[in-house]
């Protein structure tokens, strides 16, 4: 195992390193994405194909990342230069590096944006402006608060601040304070709102609709979308796991750390949507809505329903936290790298990639309104960044983990940093990280590009 320690700071326990990875797994992703790609997708079929697919290709890639990071006890960046070195390797590994903290601060620029939205939606549901809606007019406030760039400016603003605030104030003071109380608050505000939805007259339809198998609602790019989000739900690829693998504690076994991180964040998908379905038909709504989902169809919901104010209120601080979890592990590795290459202090370094990310929101926050007709590549600002980000550099990153750990990192290394203590076990972990994960995220790319 590695013997260096971060100049960073590390996890003060296990629990933390998985708290904190559960943290970066679980965002908008699982409680706004996962749930509404199930109702695209036919429900329990693609559900089982997506746990297949984190157990295939999310589980050993993840447990490339954490082992890349707990060896180099660096930021991603140079962590790759000097793993590439050791190994006598090419030094433009560190590609995977520098594709990683690129890859966190595009999409902390945007993600920003889209987290405001449930900042937003917090304040309107506690003000009671969703009580007894109608369909038409939960579309108007959506579309109304996409089209005020100033509003829109003030929420991404009030987020990126919150995310840099905690991020400047170190691996313990920040990042360890602040999931201390995000992941507890985030995991109870769950259970409340999976309690109620446990008690409405939709539960049986919601639990069947996520857990009946129909494989005639499978198609081929449901299969595609499944691989695509198990392997992005992980934050792989993104340098935040490899980061937060840096703080790792020393005599821990990132194999099985790994698989209680994947076990929480799929439950937390999982839970997420059935406490979203059976909201969804007791108020005998669409449950395939798409991406309005969230922020058209579940309103309505709560605005009919007994106690929607409180339960509408909850949901949406849990949709913000599970946000801001995801946020300050998009911004460790560049703002790590920077502390390391410049030797300046974190709060400098967090205040000029939250100030550059938060330059870069803007686009986002015109795509929707001013800038709307402004096209790159025939999309706006913010679907190009999404697309970027999403559909090529993150299945590259993870693709170069999976070759770099699988055939060019040295066998014994690997080996004792993983703590894969069965042969049999560790073998078929590195068959699968040497080419069935290879072939798996070539063809999310590939279906990405097309």
């Amino acid at each position: 195992m590695s013997s260096n320690t971060s100049m960073h700071g590390h996890w003060k326990s296990r629990w933390l390193f998985i708290l904190a990875a559960t943290g970066s797994a679980v965002g908008l992703g699982n409680i706004w994405k996962f749930p509404y790609i199930t109702g695209e997708n036919g429900g329990g079929a693609f559900v089982l194909v997506y746990l297949l697919c984190i157990s295939i290709i999310g589980i050993p890639v993840m447990i490339a990342e954490v082992s890349l990071g707990r060896m180099g006890r660096q930021s991603p960046i140079n962590t790759m230069k000097a793993l590439a070195k050791a190994s006598n390797a090419s030094p433009n590994w560190a590609i995977i590096g520098w594709m990683g903290a690129l890859a966190g601060f595009l999409i902390l620029s945007f993600y920003s944006v889209i987290a405001g939205w449930a900042l937003s939606y917090t304040v309107d549901m506690a003000n009671g402006d969703f009580v007894k809606i109608s369909v038409e007019d939960s579309g108007s406030i959506f579309t109304s608060l996409l089209a005020n760039p100033i509003q829109l400016t003030i929420w991404h603003t009030v987020f990126m601040v919150l995310t840099i605030a905690i991020v400047a104030r170190g691996v313990n003071a920040g990042l360890e304070k602040a999931i201390k109380f995000l992941m507890p608050v985030l995991f109870i505000l769950l259970f409340i709102l999976f309690g109620y939805a446990l008690s409405s007259d939709g539960f049986t339809q919601g639990f069947n609709f996520m857990f009946s198998f129909d494989f005639n609602k499978l198609t081929t790019e449901s299969i595609m979308v499944a691989m695509g989000h198990a392997f992005f739900t992980l934050s792989l690829g993104l340098g935040a796991i490899m980061a937060y693998g840096a703080y790792m504690p020393e005599n821990t076994s990132i194999a099985k750390t790994v698989v209680i991180v994947a076990f929480l964040d799929t439950a937390v998908a999982i839970m997420a949507g059935l406490a979203i379905f059976p909201i969804v038909f007791a108020n005998g709504l669409e449950p395939s809505a798409g991406p309005g989902l969230l922020f058209q169809t579940l309103p309505i919901a709560f605005g009919q329903m007994s106690g929607g104010i409180i339960f509408g209120t909850m949901f949406f601080v849990l949709v913000s936290f599970a946000a801001l979890s995801s946020a300050i592990s998009l911004a460790e590795p560049i703002v790590a790298w920077m502390v390391e290459r410049f030797n300046m202090s974190r709060n400098k370094a967090a205040a000029i990639i939250g100030i550059s990310a938060w330059t870069l929101g803007m686009a986002t926050v015109f795509s929707f309104n001013i800038w709307s007709d402004v096209k790159l590549f025939d999309k706006t600002p913010f679907d190009f960044l999404d697309f970027l980000t999403t559909n090529i550099i993150l299945p590259l990153g993870g693709l170069c983990i999976a070759l770099f750990t699988g055939w060019t990192m040295s066998q014994t290394k690997i080996k004792n940093e993983v703590g894969i203590d069965y042969p049999l076990l560790y073998k078929l972990w590195l068959f699968t990280l040497r080419f069935l994960a290879p072939i798996a995220i070539v063809a999310v790319l590939i279906k990405g590009l097309i």
